[in-house]
């Protein structure tokens, strides 16, 4: 009988795994911040994702036309930008926006009727847990912000009204602190025309924030962390003159995928008003997005019925008090609960088995 003799890997299958083994060392280091940057230039947490899974595909392809003593992290960055750059060039919905860059505040205080505009791609929070690993501040001094400031949701959506370029301009050189010629030899063109969109974008968001920077989002203080405990207990009590207590008297208030929002203390206490008398029982989950304080909403409308998925809250404070706060709820709401890593019916038990939240109550 004629012995049988293993095959052996070839020559060509082992420079494979090498070569796999080396992509991985070098670009899985980088795999949330590439997340983190395409959700930024995008707006959009799941096209966020995508775009990193695409990135590290194009990346892996090409390993081969790398250059060994290169920036790998900059070699991604070009990659993912420029993904970015084409998936806004195609898509619909160039930009996603939040309600109030959309319109004026409403005026009428009413429940919103009918369904939501199906014609809007709206912007989406950014789970903290997809922020872990990656540094709080500026990469470097060149850095305008630090990593803090530049995920907050007031400025992801602030930078999704720049033209495409000068935003990725702006995150290359004010975020991640790039030099211009840096930024250019990434995105194509001169270092003069690289600080011109960047002058340009600059110029754009002094209107939005007149000091140069936004507010810092500090993680709360042990006031603050009152304040909290006070909001997740007037939701679930229904307690209206208890919550408008917590706003201040120019608070914002937006509901996406609804185009009405409403400014104002009293605007948003008559909302509410209307509102709670429509919704069955609420029981608030304690987690964070943007680097801001957030809850998950699960609603009951019956004794007997289950804890559903309903909304998402990020809250914006300023001082002791909330100055904005954004609901993203149904449809939208629930879609997003996966994403942060929440399940979509709540057992009683449930709240106590939670992921931590990165801002405690």
């Amino acid at each position: 009988m004629t012995a049988v003799t293993a095959a052996k890997p070839s020559d060509q299958q082992h420079a494979s795994g090498r070569a796999n083994q080396a992509f991985e060392r070098l670009a899985e280091p980088f795999r949330r911040e590439i997340k983190l940057h395409c959700y930024r230039m995008l707006g959009s947490l799941h096209e966020a994702e995508d775009l990193a899974q695409e990135t590290y595909l194009r990346a892996w392809r090409r390993f081969d036309s790398f250059a060994p003593g290169t920036s790998f992290r900059a070699w991604l960055y070009r990659i993912a930008t420029n993904a970015c750059l084409n998936a806004i060039a195609s898509r619909e919905h160039v930009q996603r926006l939040l309600p109030d860059q959309q319109a004026p505040a409403t005026d009428t205080v009413q429940m919103p009727d009918g369904a939501p505009p199906a014609d809007v791609a709206w912007l989406e929070p950014y789970p903290d847990s997809n922020l872990e690993g990656i540094a709080d501040d500026a990469p470097n001094p060149e850095a305008r912000y630090t990593s803090r400031e530049a995920v907050q949701l007031a400025f992801v959506a602030a930078i999704q009204q720049l033209p495409p370029r000068q935003r990725a301009v702006l995150l290359l050189c004010d975020v991640l602190g790039w030099a211009a010629a840096e930024a250019a030899t990434l995105l194509g063109g001169s270092t003069a025309s690289i600080n011109s969109a960047l002058q340009r974008a600059r110029e754009t968001l002094a209107k939005r924030y007149p000091a140069g920077r936004p507010p810092e989002a500090a993680r709360p203080n042990p006031a603050q962390q009152k304040l909290l405990s006070r909001y997740l207990q007037a939701w679930e009590g229904h307690d209206l003159d208890g919550f408008v207590a917590l706003l201040k008297e120019d608070a914002t208030f937006t509901m996406p995928p609804w185009l009405q929002w409403y400014a104002g203390r009293e605007a948003i206490g008559s909302f509410f008003a209307m509102a709670w008398k429509t919704c069955g029982g609420l029981r608030l989950v304690p987690t964070a997005a943007n680097g801001q304080t957030a809850f998950a909403v699960y609603e009951r409308s019956g004794a007997d019925a289950r804890w559903a998925a309903h909304s998402i809250h990020v809250l914006a404070l300023e001082h002791d008090m909330i100055s904005t706060l954004t609901l993203f709820v149904p449809p939208t709401g629930p879609q997003l609960f996966q994403a942060f890593g929440l399940p979509l019916i709540l057992a009683d038990a449930a709240s106590a088995e939670m992921p931590s939240a990165r801002h405690d109550i």
